[in-house]
């Protein structure tokens, strides 16, 4: 235990402060100010090592967190980042965009503001890249098996560096121009910026992962040639269909999918030149869908200089505190204030699109209506009708699945009742030798799943390429047909 009166000396919960908000949204940089090692120290004695610990239970990683947390506290740094890498391939990832279920479930949250564990993964991770302790880890011996990895996201990353440090010869294939997946185009600067990725990739080359962007498999590389040059497959290509508005009105000009908007904005802060690009510079936004997607289309609008931002959600404002339909130690339905919703823009909650207007072939406003939830289903609430000037329209409303097509459909794979690729507690589709990680099996989730399934899933294919493996899967088999 870091402190065993820890969380007594230190009842207060402390997080590093974010920049002023007239400052921050002038440059795409991340929002948070640097923190104190004393005061991070101070905050993981917090940590009361229970005798059993409900954070393991809420970070699907399996995360060893009361260990780092001692070891933090006791300044072992060195040890602190072992114990961190031992479950999770990408710290920094994770410390700055996974929602930490593990502070949910945290046990001193019962009836204290639980530990700040998220920021102590974190850190750790920063001052690991600070002192030159993160360095590649070749594999003692090649097997002469060969792997593709079909997407570069989370799921797609960990699945690769960990069948890369098994031995084999990994091959990661993605069909955008940059490797990332939605780690570089999905997430804006302002909440990770890339340098983080580019850092992790270069350690991945030096231990023998190969990267190729821009290549549609499927298309570019055919599936002939892609059973025939790998002995195994890994599918990491995420649920990418965004859920549509099939509204009168959704023809019009100026109304747009949030990943046909958020990806422009990063190939610019990257330097790339966008033609046609779609900008809420000078406009009356509205975006519909209150969630992270919704809260970085804000960020966005907002650091591009829109005239106004309204973000609706159809469902009811949360709780400040954690409702009673998500008791301790789920993750709490609660009412969030992200960076984003700090800058600007006006959260609309309980409201429903039924119309979009325009003039001359492009969006001018949209009628909604307030709704109210009875048994499950929303009604409409009489004489709220409303019209809202809106001259660009994003959707962020979550994904519905992944791209059917040139390399699935060819492949031959199945997909559950849900849409998803299907496939077993072994991570296998229906089709031999071919794995499934991430949201394209289960569905849009957290990073944190992505990279727990990522892991498993290369264990899986180790397993099938060796006869057995010595790399940890995190997920286990209930966990995977219980979802």
């Amino acid at each position: 235990m870091a402190d065993p009166r820890g969380f007594l000396k230190h009842p207060e919960r402390e997080l590093p402060d974010r920049r002023p908000v007239d400052l921050r949204l002038l440059d795409w940089k991340e929002v948070y100010t640097d923190f104190d090692k004393g005061e991070l120290a101070t905050q993981a004695s917090r940590c009361m090592d229970c005798g059993i610990p409900f954070c393991h239970n809420g970070c699907p990683l399996g995360n060893l967190i009361p260990e780092w947390n001692d070891l933090v506290y006791k300044g072992r740094w060195e040890d602190g980042i072992e114990r961190l890498h031992a479950t999770n391939n990408f710290p920094e990832f994770t410390g700055r965009l996974c929602p930490a279920p593990c502070e949910a479930s945290c046990v001193l949250g019962i009836n204290q503001p639980a530990v700040t564990i998220k920021q102590v993964e974190v850190e750790l991770i920063d001052n690991a890249w600070d002192e030159g302790l993160v360095q590649p880890v070749p594999a003692s011996q090649s097997t002469g098996k060969t792997v593709a990895v079909v997407g570069s996201g989370p799921a797609g990353l960990a699945a690769a560096q960990q069948l890369t440090r098994a031995g084999h010869a990994v091959t990661v294939f993605e069909r955008a121009d940059r490797i990332g997946g939605l780690l570089r185009y999905g997430i804006p600067e302002f909440k990770m910026e890339k340098r983080h990725i580019d850092r992790r990739l270069e350690q991945m080359e030096a231990e023998g992962t190969v990267f190729r962007a821009g290549v549609n498999v499927g298309v570019d590389v055919t599936v002939e040639q892609l059973r025939g040059d790998f002995d195994a497959v890994i599918l990491a290509v995420g649920s990418t269909i965004g859920r549509d508005l099939p509204i009168p009105g959704r023809e019009l000009d100026g109304i747009h999918q949030a990943m046909e908007f958020l990806p422009q904005a990063t190939k610019v802060q990257l330097g790339d030149t966008v033609e046609g690009q779609i900008t809420a510079t000078g406009k009356k936004v509205v975006i519909i869908g209150g969630g992270d997607t919704g809260a970085d289309c804000l960020g966005t609008s907002l650091r591009q200089g829109a005239e106004i931002v309204h973000q609706f959600e159809i469902m009811p404002k949360p709780p400040n505190h954690r409702a009673d339909s998500t008791p301790w130690p789920t993750y709490p339905l609660m009412y969030r204030v992200s960076s984003a919703h700090e800058e600007g823009g006006h959260r609309v909650f309980s409201v429903n699109t039924e119309e979009f207007v325009g003039t001359d072939g492009k969006v001018t406003a949209l009628k909604a209506y307030e709704v109210v939830m009875r048994d499950g289903r929303f009604e409409k609430v009489e004489g709220s009708d409303f019209e809202l000037e809106a001259d660009l329209v994003l959707l962020a409303m979550g994904f519905v699945g992944p791209e059917r097509g040139d390399l699935l459909d060819k492949l031959g794979v199945e997909y559950d009742a849900r849409g998803n690729i299907k496939r077993n507690d072994d991570f296998a589709s229906s089709v031999p030798g071919v794995f499934v990680a991430g949201d394209a099996g289960r569905g849009q989730s957290l990073i944190v799943w992505a990279i727990a399934e990522g892991r498993s899933a290369a264990a899986a294919a180790d397993a099938f390429l060796a006869g057995s493996t010595d790399l940890p899967s995190p997920i286990v088999p209930t966990q995977v047909a219980q979802r």
